[in-house]
Order: C-alpha cells, then sequence, then structure tokens
C-alpha cells in the first residue's frame, strides 16, 4: 500500500491510499483481492484513525465509474475545509 498527501489536495488534509498492485475500483472487486482489500482497509483504518484524532473529525471515500479520474482503486481520507483546488 501507499499513503501519501495528494498531489492536488480538494481538503485541507487530504490523503489517499493505493494499492501497489492494479485493482480498478470498489466495484471491481473479486475474492482474489482479498489481501489487498483487507491491507487496504487496514491502512485506511489507521491514516483515518491519526487524522480523526489530531483534527477531530475525517471523512473516507472512493469514486467510482466517470468520478473516477484514475482508474485504479484509491481511496480519499480527509478532513477541514475545502481548498478550491482538486
Amino acid at each position: 500500500m501507499l499513503a501519501f498527501h495528494h498531489t492536488r489536495p480538494f481538503w485541507e488534509v487530504h490523503i489517499v491510499v493505493v494499492p501497489k498492485r492494479h485493482i480498478g475500483s470498489l466495484t471491481t472487486v473479486s475474492a482474489e483481492d482479498e489481501t489487498d482489500i483487507r491491507e487496504l482497509f487496514g491502512v485506511v483504518q489507521a491514516v483515518a484513525r491519526d487524522v480523526e484524532l489530531e483534527h477531530g473529525a475525517a471523512a473516507v471515500l472512493t469514486n467510482l465509474g466517470a468520478y473516477q479520474d484514475s482508474k485504479h482503486l484509491h481511496v480519499h481520507i480527509h478532513s477541514g475545509g475545502r481548498t478550491g483546488q482538486g
């Protein structure tokens, strides 16, 4: 897994978690992806917990279909107001 601050953040705090192995999106996950998905959500949980503790709130989301700019599963963890970027 890779977890990093978004290069064009939409929110004051905006972290992205991405599996290293290609998975198209949440809606294409299959049984063969179970290990990666468990690891992905473990990292998302840990990062979201840290953001929530530090900033008082966190949101977790993933985009699908036309909303998904990058056709590789990734999860956004964010907190704070919109930055106007993105």
